[in-house]
């Protein structure tokens, strides 16, 4: 059984036409409508008469409560069906797409997420402003969340999944992006997008406001810190910007105080930024337990370093001398890629012993 679970804050006039284009999408399908509805407006009573008159038709009226996310875990808790849909009332996503969704589901997908952004994917349905806004929050989710990197429409609010990927998990979301939450908290294996093209708004006007993209950043915070990879990479960037400003400090104490060779200053001075981000990392970024000795842990860190500062000068020198992009604009695409390698090699091999999980996450598990 296939449960469309729906939010609702005063789409008085969308219920019946999306109703209606529901059942015709679904028929011959054994489904229920559920609608989560907030309203202070007629909804409710629309959803009432439309409820005596549909035997597939439910609703819940909250009292006194708003937010979307948070309608869509209490429409999860209701449901009857073993599979789950969730999309919006406002008639931007077009029902049409469900039978595709249940389609991938019944291939063995356990989440399916309808995409704007994969092949045959539109989002006409937003103006330019909230196009630039959707980039943004998109570009800060995946650089945030590890699990989100791998989906191409992370936002989405129009989704499937089986019951099964939330069932039991401890969902708090805040705001507006369920399905980041059950992206970074669902126990699914095999997900998959499904091309839609988001439909402009027919009536009333948009949620979205300073506030829900106040919740979002919130969102995204939380779920960094329940996450202890992603919370482990943010702890590693975070040791190297005190990095930086050990080094600048030695470099100026050698270069003013002492009056030494610039390069030879500038030697020193990386050496002991190098060794301090060690410590730092050591106590801060890999606190747990340790089964490697510290001064194999403290060679391991700096082969990893100076592979990085070779990776950083080699892309600087690529992208500055043979691609004539600006030389802080290339710097920066070197800081970068160094990083990556720095963190992604210090897991695997400096704290190997103790990220061991990593290593037996399955291939699909994303």
């Amino acid at each position: 059984m296939l449960t469309v679970i729906i939010p609702t804050y005063n789409e008085e006039q969308n219920i019946v036409p999306l109703t209606k284009r529901i059942c015709r999408s679904l028929k011959g399908k054994t489904f229920e409508i559920l609608f989560v509805d907030d309203s202070n407006d007629g909804t409710t009573k629309v959803l009432e008469e439309l409820s005596r008159e549909n035997p597939q038709v439910r609703f819940i009226h909250r009292q006194n409560q708003r937010g979307l996310a948070t309608a869509v875990v209490e429409g999860f808790r209701a449901a009857r069906g073993d599979v789950l849909a969730v999309m919006d009332a406002d008639l931007q996503h077009p029902p049409e797409v469900l039978p595709r969704l249940l389609e991938s589901i019944e291939k063995g997908n356990d989440l399916v997420i309808a995409s704007r952004f994969v092949p045959g994917g539109e989002d006409g349905g937003l103006t330019p402003f909230r196009r630039m806004i959707s980039l943004t929050a998109r570009v800060i989710g995946r650089l945030a969340l590890k699990k989100v990197r791998p989906v191409n429409d992370p936002l989405s609010g129009f989704f499937m999944l089986k019951k099964e990927v939330i069932e039991d998990v401890p969902l708090s979301p805040l705001g507006w992006k369920i399905l980041m939450e059950v992206l970074v908290r669902g126990r699914y294996h095999r997900p998959a997008e499904v091309p839609y093209v988001f439909e402009r708004r027919r009536s009333n006007h948009s949620k979205m406001n300073l506030t829900e993209q106040v919740n979002y950043l919130r969102h995204l915070v939380r779920l960094v810190l329940s996450s202890p990879e992603d919370l482990r990479f943010w702890k590693f960037c975070l040791v190297g910007t005190t990095g930086v400003a050990v080094n600048m400090f030695f470099f100026l104490l050698f270069t003013r105080l002492f009056s030494l060779d610039v390069v030879l200053s500038a030697l020193l001075a990386t050496s002991l930024a190098i060794f301090g981000n060690f410590l730092l990392n050591d106590l801060f970024t890999w606190a747990q337990q340790k089964e490697d000795h510290l001064l194999g842990r403290a060679v391991k860190f700096y082969l990893c370093s100076g592979a990085g500062m070779v990776i950083n000068v080699a892309v600087l020198s690529a992208l500055h001398c043979y691609l004539r992009i600006p030389a802080i604009l290339a710097n920066g695409a070197g800081i970068l890629a160094s990083t990556a390698w720095n963190y992604y090699a210090n897991n695997r091999w400096t704290w190997a012993s103790t990220t061991s999980p990593l290593a037996n996450e399955k291939p699909d598990s994303q």
